[in-house]
C-alpha cells in the first residue's frame, strides 16, 4: 500500500456542537487546518469499521474544529459518533511545516536522550491544551514527555528516532 493510500489518525470527535448535527473535534495536528482542506473523512466505529463521510464544513473553533458532515443535519443523528476517532488519506492531508508532525508519524518512534539514553517507544500522545504530552514505554515503565521545543531536540521520521533533552528530575523516582 502506498504512504498516500494510507489512512491516517486526524482527531477526535469530542462532543456535539449546537442542534445541526454539528461535530466538536479535537484536531491531532497543529492546527484547524488539516481538517478544514479535507474533502472526506473517515469514522471508526467500534467494530473497527470505516465509514466514509464527506465534509460539509470544517472551522476552527479555539483549538478546536467544528465539523459538518453529509447526511447529517440534526443532532440525534451524530450523537453516537461522539467519542470516536477521525481518519483521513494521507495524499489528502496538506503538508505541515516542518516543526509540526501528525500524530501517527510520531507514534511507534524510537526516543532517546541527547546523551545516549534510549527511553522507549512513544505509545500514546496525551492533548492536554497547553501542550501535548509524549508517553514513552520501555520494559514495563512509562515516561511522560512534554511536547515542548527546548525538550524536543528532533525528529527523524525517515529513521524512526526522536531525541530528547529532558528536564531535570524528569525520571527521578
Amino acid at each position: 500500500m502506498s504512504s498516500s493510500n494510507k489512512t491516517v489518525l486526524i482527531g477526535k470527535i469530542q462532543a456535539t456542537q449546537g442542534i445541526r448535527g454539528q461535530l466538536r473535534v479535537i484536531p491531532f495536528a497543529g492546527d484547524a487546518s488539516s481538517i478544514s482542506e479535507l474533502e472526506s473523512v473517515f469514522i471508526k466505529s467500534p467494530t473497527g469499521v470505516m465509514e466514509k463521510f464527506p465534509v460539509v464544513s470544517a472551522k476552527a473553533h479555539g483549538k478546536r474544529v467544528i465539523l459538518t458532515l453529509r447526511p447529517f443535519d440534526n443532532i440525534n443523528q451524530v450523537l453516537h459518533l461522539v467519542g470516536r476517532e477521525i481518519y483521513a488519506d494521507r495524499g489528502a492531508l496538506p503538508e505541515l511545516p516542518s516543526d509540526e508532525f501528525y500524530w501517527s508519524d510520531l507514534l511507534g518512534l524510537q526516543v532517546g536522550t541527547s546523551d545516549g539514553e534510549e527511553l522507549g517507544e512513544l505509545v500514546d500522545i496525551i492533548e492536554t491544551g497547553s501542550n501535548d504530552v509524549y508517553v514513552v514505554k520501555k520494559d514495563g515503565r512509562e515516561v511522560l514527555i512534554p511536547a515542548l521545543e527546548d525538550v524536543v531536540l528532533s525528529v527523524d521520521l525517515a529513521a524512526g528516532r526522536m531525541t530528547v533533552s529532558l528536564p531535570e528530575g524528569l525520571l527521578d523516582l
